[in-house]
């Protein structure tokens, strides 16, 4: 064994507490703790966990599974909140004119409104950073013709563009996915592409250019973990957008089918009562799609901070 030495036992210091170096700081540890800095982005991030566990735990804590008809009960229709049905079940938020439990409609809601935006977010996401990347690495006309692509997907309301496409496609989960998709693309292809032209011009892709690597290599192995970090803010933005993007378009009647009613389903249910008093049918979904974006809102914008140099410091 190596004596301990005599400075630190002149110190004071115990042997193994002197031998310990010091723990390095991990980007991972570096950027938890910057984003524990803010209390608002803590709250905010536990809350988006409870609500994704509970659109993922739907089946197992919904008092009732609003997509079985053999479970609804259409006597039990528009029952405010607290309401005991006739089987004695009782309504905590009340039911819709289906006999519809509003609170396992909510979770359930949640579900298909949390899968269609994450799932188009993420489809969006690759296929406008490829495209971004494409255009920054390349150049000449494919950057031009890419670009203006974005540009003319850019220059149309989000809105008409969707509507356009389901009139077009018809109802249909899969079908919304691909109109937010359409969407959406273009946000991530011109966010990428300006981080990938400075990043383009950096020595790292020099060199990797003169070492005779593929093209597919230097932009998805070099380029593009460079990238990352703009493209994170903007994926979490974008999924609250496509959320309430899905809400919009159910609620017009384009959007998910009947049968499986997502959040903005079940506003567009009971907007027809909020005029007779009944406005549990549609506050309560309303609700819940507030503070879901609200919530994915305020981690993308700490997100921002702690990956932004410039505002970190």
């Amino acid at each position: 064994m190596t004596p301990p030495s005599v400075e630190s036992t002149a110190l004071g210091v115990p042997p193994r507490q002197a031998a310990a170096a010091p723990r390095e700081e991990t980007p991972l540890r570096r950027f938890v703790s910057d984003f524990a800095e803010s209390r608002l982005a803590v709250v905010a991030f536990a809350a988006f966990v409870l609500i994704v566990l509970a659109a993922l735990l739907a089946p197992v804590i919904a008092p009732q599974n609003p997509y079985d008809l053999a479970q609804l009960d259409i006597m039990d229709g528009r029952l405010p909140p607290g309401s005991v049905g006739g089987a004695g079940f009782t309504y905590l938020l009340g039911t819709d004119d289906q006999g519809r439990d509003m609170l396992s409609g909510i979770l359930y809601g949640l579900r298909i409104s949390l899968a269609v935006g994450a799932g188009s977010a993420f489809i969006a996401f690759c296929a406008g950073t490829a495209l971004g990347l494409v255009a920054a690495y390349f150049g000449g006309r494919t950057d031009t013709v890419i670009m203006r692509l974005v540009d003319l997907q850019l220059s149309f309301p989000a809105i008409l563009v969707a509507l356009m496409i389901l009139a077009f496609l018809g109802k249909g989960i899969i079908n919304v996915v691909i109109a937010i998709v359409v969407v959406e693309w273009a946000y991530y292809a011109r966010t990428v592409r300006g981080t990938a032209l400075v990043e383009r011009r950096r020595e790292y892709i020099e060199a990797a250019a003169c070492l005779a690597l593929s093209h597919a290599r230097i932009v998805f192995r070099h380029l593009l973990p460079n990238c990352l970090p703009p493209l994170i803010v903007v994926g979490t933005m974008q999924v609250a957008r496509a959320i309430a993007l899905e809400a919009t378009l159910s609620f017009l009647g384009l959007g998910v089918p009947v049968t499986e009613p997502s959040l903005g389903l079940l506003i567009a249910n009971g907007y027809e009562y909020l005029l007779s008093g009944r406005y549990w049918i549609s506050f309560y979904p309303g609700i819940a799609l507030l503070v879901t974006i609200v919530v994915i809102n305020l981690v993308g914008d700490q997100l921002r901070d702690v990956l932004n140099p410039r505002l970190r410091r």
